[in-house]
């Protein structure tokens, strides 16, 4: 809007007025008229101008928009190709994963059915009493299925069968052609069986080694299962019979590199090892001594080193020597606990005044704050066993009744 103005002489010039904000619906007053009012002239009535709002449905000039609907086609085309390749992919990780899982379980059940055919003619085998064919098979079963059920158990059962039904193997048929003298090996392999039938474990195995060592590939597999039946009988003997506990450990240590051991040969280890491990600790712990030999008293009573203590009476002394400590530390209680399981086990009228002496300063709550007063009239007894205690508890003897 541009308004003339006149000032005096000069020229008249245009002036800038900032527009005021329309509002649609309203009467816009006319700025000519009201320059005509300011000089006094008529002026007519101010007319209402009607301003019509552009169509918002039209775009601007000077622009161009896709059609709605092209862009709408275009968009569902692309979730349709992308819903196709899912499809795709799903169904081909689904085929694989299929034909993978029947790989597996037709190769599971070829080696299931191979490992019970080969099982189930062991079995035959053994009631036969052919035992080297049924270690043959059970090996097999074995090295298909590690945890095939019994398996491992028969194959036990063989072995030991093989030691007392084993039978000299016959000498080949002497041909003309020239080959070696042998003569040397079968006799040392006829040797082994007959040590290994009178049983005579030691010969049996210096033997076996000695054919093992000349003639490392002659009936390698012959020879092992007997060298583990001749350990695992040595090993059980010398633990049992001998008194040589770390020798049978040993030899059943060497066994079971051949073969799985059996129930009896485990448990004879098992208590070999409890004993040298409680005696590790006589004289130095009675706490401990007292442990072991608890339960090797009751499960291997009669077991014996190579002191001649059996473990009963290894638990015995321990008693004594454990109580003993506790008394001279003036824990009454704990020495009466070990006095009364010694008199429970044995009547000994020389530890008898100990255990009563240890049993009133315990009902007087007695401790190590304060000085125990002997009984009056007796001598208080020391708590170490007299010689004719240890003497009755020597090896040799029988102190039980």
């Amino acid at each position: 809007m541009v308004r003339m103005e006149s000032n005096n002489s000069q020229e008249t010039r245009p002036t800038q007025v900032e527009p005021e904000p329309i509002v649609l619906g309203e009467t816009l007053p006319n700025p000519v008229s009201s320059d005509f009012a300011e000089e006094g002239l008529d002026v007519t009535q101010p007319t209402a101008v009607e301003v019509i709002p552009p169509d918002a449905s039209q775009p601007p000039s000077g622009s161009r928009r896709a059609p709605k609907g092209s862009r709408r086609w275009l968009l569902w085309a692309l979730l349709g190709i992308l819903l196709l390749a899912l499809i795709a992919t799903g169904s081909g990780l689904a085929g694989y994963n299929s034909a993978i899982q029947e790989r597996t379980d037709y190769q599971s059940t070829v080696v299931a059915g191979d490992a019970t055919a080969q099982f189930d003619l062991a079995l035959q085998d053994i009631a036969a009493g052919n035992f080297d064919r049924a270690r043959q098979r059970l090996e097999y079963v074995i090295r298909l299925d590690p945890a095939f059920p019994n398996a491992a158990e028969q194959l036990s059962r063989v072995l030991v069968e093989m030691r007392i039904t084993a039978t000299p193997t016959i000498a080949p048929t002497p041909t003309l052609t020239s080959t070696p003298d042998t003569r040397g090996r079968d006799e040392l392999y006829s040797q082994a069986q007959t040590a290994l039938l009178g049983r005579d474990w030691t010969n049996a195995i210096n033997t076996l080694l000695t054919l093992r060592k000349r003639y490392p590939d002659f009936n390698a597999v012959q020879v092992d299962g007997m060298l583990y039946v001749a350990l695992l009988n040595r090993g059980i003997d010398r633990i049992s019979l001998l008194a040589d506990l770390e020798g049978g450990t040993y030899d059943l240590a060497l066994a079971e590199r051949f073969g799985p051991l059996d129930s009896d040969a485990n448990n004879y280890r098992d208590w070999a090892e409890m004993y040298i491990r409680g005696a590790s600790y006589w004289n130095v712990d009675w706490a401990q001594a007292v442990y072991y030999f608890s339960q090797l008293s009751v499960t291997a009573p009669n077991l014996t080193d190579a002191s001649g203590w059996t473990s009963r009476d290894r638990y015995l002394l321990a008693l004594l020597g454990y109580g003993d400590y506790l008394a001279a530390n003036e824990d009454w209680c704990g020495a009466q606990t070990q006095y009364d399981t010694y008199m429970s086990l044995i009547a000994d009228p020389q530890v008898e005044p100990t255990a009563v002496y240890a049993a009133d300063q315990c009902s007087q709550g007695v401790t190590s704050d304060t000085t125990p007063v002997p009984p009056v009239g007796d001598v208080t007894p020391t708590p170490t066993p007299s010689p004719t205690t240890e003497a009755t508890l020597s090896p040799g003897g029988n102190p039980y009744p």
